[in-house]
């Protein structure tokens, strides 16, 4: 059954040779959003790996923008809190920030102070890990508010960019290319 749902979503992801530039295949999710029965069976993936590989998850944080698609699903499946990390100057209040470096320049992500409890334990979502380093930030993020990164999660993992091995938490991915 498992299997079947895998297929299905593996084969709902459309992909664009040469996009945003020659040699990257871009793998969009978004044709998986516009199929009701094969984004249900995303979600079941997503929970049940969820449940397998982190049981004692008491918050899901969710990374801009994509893992805002997946995280408030598992948080409301799971009966947890859902937290948001945001690019810089997106929340409102008090902060953690992190500065992280991307092929090209540099980002900042950010989470409320007040959102996680401390020794908390988190699993992180995000539709996509490719070089590590916006999942990276985020456990960043979570340790300095307090938190444990328990699991980090992604939908699809690009293996041969290797960002699993930037990532030093638990990573689980539901389908790598």
């Amino acid at each position: 059954m498992a299997d079947d749902k895998l297929h299905r979503v593996r084969s709902g992801i459309a992909e664009y040779p040469d996009f945003p530039k020659p040699g990257v295949t871009f793998r969009d999710l978004f044709p998986i959003l516009e199929n009701p029965s094969v984004f249900k069976d995303l979600i079941d993936l997503i929970i049940q790996a969820a449940k397998e590989n982190c049981p004692k998850a008491e918050c899901v944080v969710g990374l801009e923008s994509r893992g805002f698609l997946f995280g408030p699903i598992l948080a409301q499946a799971l009966n947890i809190p859902f937290v948001p990390v945001r690019k810089k100057g997106k929340l409102p209040g008090e902060l953690y920030s992190v500065t992280y470096q991307l092929e090209y320049g540099s980002d900042t992500c950010e989470i409320k102070k007040d959102s996680l409890k401390p020794k908390q334990k988190v699993l992180i979502i995000d539709d996509l890990l490719a070089t590590g380093g916006t999942m990276t930030a985020a456990c960043r993020l979570v340790e300095k508010a307090g938190a444990e990164v328990s699991l980090c999660m992604v939908v699809i993992e690009l293996a041969d960019l290797k960002g699993r091995e930037a990532v030093d938490r638990p990573v689980k991915s539901i389908m790598a290319f």
